[in-house]
């Protein structure tokens, strides 16, 4: 599939993680583990972590001492991530846009950012952490229990 992207377009992974849904007990997933499958496509240019107003002040310092950006919001972590996410991809200012998350929410913005031809990314905290419609919807997806997609279909072009 040809892009629409130039040499001079900026080119890297955005990282966009769904705290809420993702740093939940049962899943036990270490911010570093996500940075990792993130990096696994290129370059980080954004690593966000999106909590809401709930969040601790330990998981706040813990996240940016990993090197994430944490934004907070008092409504639903949801639509900033997803506004966020789709102003990166109207800008060109990725080339490949990695949500993790577990939501099925998360289709719609997925599917914006394949219509600008910039790659996708599902990464899910676990294997009964994982939607299978975000999954779809991305061209390659991430179970942090250490398995990839091997769906020969999702492998694209074969690029990482």
């Amino acid at each position: 599939m040809e892009s629409s992207r130039s040499d001079d377009d900026p080119v890297g992974v955005a990282l966009f993680v769904d705290g809420p849904n993702v740093l939940r007990e049962e899943f036990d997933v270490d911010l570093d583990d996500v940075r990792v499958a993130a990096e696994a496509e290129g370059q980080l240019v954004t690593t966000r972590l999106y909590l809401d107003e709930h969040a601790t002040p330990g998981l706040i310092q813990a996240a940016e001492a990993r090197g994430f950006e944490v934004v907070i919001t008092s409504g639903d972590v949801d639509v900033k991530l997803a506004v966020d996410a789709a102003r990166f991809a109207a800008e060109g200012r990725m080339s490949t846009l990695a949500i993790a998350s577990r939501d099925t929410d998360f289709k719609p913005v997925v599917e914006t950012a394949n219509s600008y031809g910039i790659r996708t990314l599902a990464i899910a905290p676990g294997e009964f952490g994982r939607s299978d419609a975000l999954r779809n919807a991305t061209n390659d997806s991430v179970t942090l229990d250490g398995d990839t997609d091997g769906d020969d279909e999702k492998d694209g072009d074969g690029e990482s």
